[in-house]
């Protein structure tokens, strides 16, 4: 009975200090909904591989989601025409370089500032790196899905056909044409059937404005729904693991370099855990793990997310997914060994 009350204690702690981060980060990334122009920001991107990668890297600052919010951006930005570096560059860092993620971790790990720098400058990494990876590949639709390569292919013939076939309008005089008329505000005449049709600008707006707050409040439910009920589940694994499994086992594991690290980062895959809060959780291995394996999962978490498989199945080939995890996996595994061992 007093696991269970230790158990319950740990699961609520964990909640209480993550669930303030998750809806910051909730209402941060609906609000972009709001404030940011996404067409004008895609006009904006550097076509060279490695400032496209860059520039993807830190997108997260304008459009924070986790790595549940991602892969929908991603899909879009392919969908606008943007290089797969930049596309693939966003979708492994947004979940890491963002405001929100950042200022959790700080939070979490105030007393080791190595790791909250040394996680965004290894996410970066692996990011820009693989972004200008993939750039290599020419024609983008040798990455996607058969779906999205259909969906791809109607967007650019539909720009094509308007680019390659104007429609050169003969103006006719309106008092020639058929049809009633009436006097316009600028005493032009008007069809008066066009006319009635034209809103004003001010009721536009208006419109405009409704559908956006609705976009929020929608983007704000969803989101709170998806990913607080990981957090939970998350919270539940990591109170379940502290208080009963052996102490003995978890020590053993977290006091070697090899095994810790690969530990966590097998964690990191199964918990699936929301990067907004992520760091919470980690912080109740700090005792028993090395910081290099607590590093590990802080990195590979928000790109290797189980729980978001379907929807990257939705962009790319199953191949694909599979040399991206494996390229990853090996670059994380890497780089925190190395940390390990110097530091």
């Amino acid at each position: 009975m007093s696991q269970l009350h230790n158990a319950f204690t740990l699961f609520i702690s964990l909640l209480v200090e993550a669930i303030p981060f998750l809806l910051l980060g909730v209402l941060l990334s609906s609000s972009l909904l709001l404030l940011v122009d996404e067409r004008k920001l895609i006009t904006k991107l550097p076509k060279n591989p490695l400032l496209g990668a860059i520039a993807g890297s830190c997108i997260g600052f304008l459009f924070p989601v986790c790595e549940c919010g991602n892969v929908p951006v991603a899909r879009r930005l392919l969908l606008k025409g943007v290089s797969p570096a930049v596309a693939v560059a966003f979708l492994l860092a947004a979940p890491t370089i963002n405001p929100v993620v950042i200022w959790s971790t700080w939070v979490a790990f105030g007393g080791q500032p190595q790791i909250v720098f040394l996680r965004i400058v290894f996410s970066l990494i692996i990011a820009i790196a693989i972004g200008c990876l993939f750039s290599v590949q020419k024609d983008v639709k040798g990455l996607l899905q058969p779906r999205l390569i259909k969906r791809l292919n109607f967007l650019e013939n539909q720009q094509q056909n308007l680019q390659s076939s104007p429609q050169e309008k003969v103006e006719v005089p309106a008092l020639l044409q058929s049809g009633s008329f009436l006097l316009g505000e600028s005493a032009q005449p008007l069809v008066m059937n066009e006319a009635l049709l034209v809103e004003k600008p001010q009721l536009q707006s208006r419109k405009v404005s409704k559908q956006k707050w609705q976009q929020f409040i929608d983007n704000v439910l969803q989101e709170l729904q998806e990913l607080g009920g990981m957090l939970v589940l998350g919270s539940a694994i990591a109170a379940t693991i502290q208080v009963f499994v052996p102490r003995e086992v978890v020590f053993s594991l977290g006091q070697d370099n090899i095994t810790s690290i690969l530990a966590m980062m097998l964690l990191a895959a199964i918990v699936s855990i929301c990067s907004t809060v992520d760091s919470f959780f980690a912080l109740s291995f700090v005792s028993t793990f090395t910081s290099g394996s607590i590093l590990a999962f802080l990195v590979f978490g928000p790109t290797i997310d189980i729980k978001a498989l379907g929807l990257m199945l939705s962009i790319f080939k199953p191949k694909i997914i599979i040399y991206l995890f494996a390229i990853i996996a090996q670059l994380v595994f890497l780089m925190t060994f190395v940390y390990s061992y110097f530091f």
